[in-house]
């Protein structure tokens, strides 16, 4: 309890859980239940009209009863070989932007909290993944920077009463450039009133040099757990997780921030611990490494106070199953259920 009501005490001091209005008779022993985030990214296979549909209303419903109290949804952009982010059909979905809107009005009614991590969509294009983003010519940079920052102010406008809001995500190549992403900050707060991040790849969060504009720390967290393939015990998984917890909690008091997971998952692969961002499936054991690697990721995230919480990757509305890091199979859910899900009356 004195941890609880301490992690409340800091996120509200940093801005990631708005404070209520006073109750004039609070329950003793009282907290609040979204100052640890226990939280799901709801993905979208394809367009992402879903985020606005039914389908997406009961699956948040699900959520919740399975301990789940924030959500995360990625909204697109395009990007070009010439630096301009948008310009494609995706961005015309912005002209009516309920799908955006509802889900944000629909989780605060559900009693959940909701952070918007908008994603640049990279497939399509000539970069590999986000983290390749670079340009080779001045005229390239700015016209990214330009176009990004229209882009990611008006997401931040559309999606106002959401509760947190990710500036950028996984565009390592690019934070070299301290001053555009310093201007990028300051425009996004003059749309958004809460508090702001930036989801640093593993690889990269030391090296962003713009914390000090932020209100905490976000990471996705795909650090490799062994240097070896095969089936690691669960001592040797939580020892990873043990030091990588020393690791963070030191950063954090470095740049007195808080540190999110923006993305937490494991793939249902043989090499889940060993390279957890690769999207192939199967192999040996695949299913029992999946599960032990996130045992012992939630467990070390909880016994952590420089560890606000972490967004799970992912989930899909409806009955969408063809894709990786699925966290909706059944023992996946018994997991989840294990860690978050709120105990039952004796």
């Amino acid at each position: 309890m004195q941890r609880l009501l301490l992690m409340s005490f800091v996120l509200l001091s940093i801005g990631l859980v708005r404070p209520a209005p006073p109750d004039p008779t609070p329950a003793p022993g009282s907290h609040d239940p979204h100052a640890i985030v226990h939280g799901m990214t709801i993905s979208c296979p394809g367009s992402g009209r879903i985020w606005g549909s039914d389908e997406m209303v009961a699956t948040m419903a699900e959520l919740k009863s399975m301990g789940v109290n924030w959500v995360t949804i990625h909204p697109y952009a395009g990007i070009r070989a010439d630096g301009t982010v948008g310009g494609s059909r995706r961005n015309r979905m912005y002209q009516d932007p309920t799908w955006l809107t509802r889900p944000i009005s629909e989780a605060h009614r559900l009693g959940l909290k909701i952070m918007i991590k908008p994603h640049i969509a990279h497939w399509g294009s000539s970069f590999s993944w986000r983290g390749e983003i670079r340009f080779e010519t001045d005229e390239q940079w700015q016209r990214f920077f330009e176009t990004y920052q229209r882009w990611i102010t008006m997401v931040a406008e559309i999606s106002v009463d959401a509760d947190a809001f990710v500036v950028g995500t996984e565009l390592g190549g690019t934070i070299h450039y301290e001053r555009n992403w310093r201007q990028i900050i300051a425009a996004v707060r003059k749309e958004f009133r809460g508090p702001l991040t930036y989801a640093a790849n593993w690889d990269r969060f030391e090296q962003v040099p713009f914390w000090d504009a932020l209100d905490l720390i976000a990471l996705q967290s795909y650090f490799p757990l062994v240097d070896h393939p095969g089936l690691p015990t669960q001592q040797e998984l939580d020892t990873s997780w043990s030091k990588l917890i020393q690791r963070l909690e030191r950063y954090s008091a470095k740049h007195d921030r808080k540190i999110l997971l923006a993305e937490l998952g494991y793939n249902r692969s043989a090499q889940a611990a060993l390279r957890p961002w690769e999207s192939r499936q199967g192999g040996e054991h695949a299913q029992e490494i999946q599960r032990r690697c996130l045992i012992a990721a939630l467990k070390s995230i909880d016994e952590s106070d420089a560890i606000v919480g972490a967004f799970l990757w992912k989930w899909f509305p409806g009955d969408f199953r063809r894709s990786s890091f699925l966290k909706s199979t059944p023992t996946m859910r018994k997991v989840i259920r294990d860690h978050w899900a709120p105990e039952k009356p004796q």
